[in-house]
């Protein structure tokens, strides 16, 4: 069997004033943070940006990856790669998205209950300081 390698750059955008993160609801009823998958001839940080502004709206910088998650999902080998982002611009509106269903700022529990996949949890990606990250030209 051939497994397809798939590449995701999610960002995490803390609001510590209000302890909620940005999330956003998939067309699968899933929540996430927002993210996608990486393009040809584009870096994962490039692609954890792009995939933002897309699904939100928000203009962002990232900086740190803060998780590496990876799964078999059908014949893909998927690597989920989470950086800490900043919002740079909030958006005057949100834009329509065919794969998203809703963008909001969510409580940090709530997060936490909707996303599963940091067995340690949201609040430990916050804190953590995260591996740098460069691409080597």
């Amino acid at each position: 069997m051939n497994m397809k390698r798939v590449d995701v750059a999610y960002t995490l955008l803390f609001d510590e004033k209000t302890n909620k993160i940005l999330m956003v609801l998939n067309r699968n009823n899933t929540w996430s943070l927002p993210g996608g998958a990486v393009e040809v001839k584009e870096t994962l940080k490039e692609a954890a940006i792009r995939e933002v502004k897309e699904e939100t709206g928000y203009d962002v910088t990232v900086n740190d990856i803060i998780a590496v998650n990876e799964a078999f999902i059908n014949d893909n080998h998927v690597y989920f790669i989470t950086f800490q982002g900043q919002v740079l611009k909030s958006p005057e509106e949100i834009p329509a998205e065919n794969n998203i269903l809703k963008v909001e700022w969510v409580d940090l529990d709530e997060a936490e209950r909707l996303m599963p996949y940091h067995p340690e949890g949201i609040s430990k990606l916050i804190k953590t300081s995260g591996a740098s990250y460069t691409f080597q030209k």
